[in-house]
């Protein structure tokens, strides 16, 4: 498994903050690797959906569980990608950190991969807080 950890600060409420990450139709504005996304069931907050990642257009299921205001957990059911991947937010002072933390690997043959595909992950990871800090910030 690779296990990723980025944090960003973002100088907003927690409720601004909140409002942005759990839009989660809107997650390939802000995360490259996510080309598409599909809702197939939502029940209270536990969403089903298929996304389309960047890497050879492969669809994955996903089962995210959504706490209000504390974090988004995305956990990979189905597809090239097993593992999990967990947005907390910390509330601080007059700002909000936001950790990203991906435990993850490739399934089935790629599994011999998942180190390399581990940089691809955390830059995007990088990139994705970058532009969510950004668009919350201006």
């Amino acid at each position: 498994m690779a296990t990723i950890v980025v944090q960003t600060e973002i100088n907003a409420t927690l409720e601004k903050v909140w409002e942005v990450i759990s839009d989660i139709d809107n997650e390939p504005k802000f995360w490259k690797g996510t080309k598409e996304v599909k809702t197939l069931s939502t029940e209270g907050n536990t969403i089903k959906r298929e996304i389309t990642i960047a890497f050879r257009d492969q669809k994955c299921l996903q089962e995210i569980q959504l706490k209000p205001k504390e974090s988004i957990r995305a956990k990979f059911t189905k597809g090239i990608l097993n593992g999990t991947k967990v947005i907390t937010l910390i509330p601080k002072n007059n700002s909000v950190l936001i950790e990203t933390s991906w435990d993850i690997k490739l399934s089935g043959m790629m599994n011999m991969f998942t180190a390399v595909i581990k940089n691809h992950i955390k830059s995007g990871t990088e990139q994705a807080l970058k532009s969510i800090k950004e668009e919350i910030e201006k």
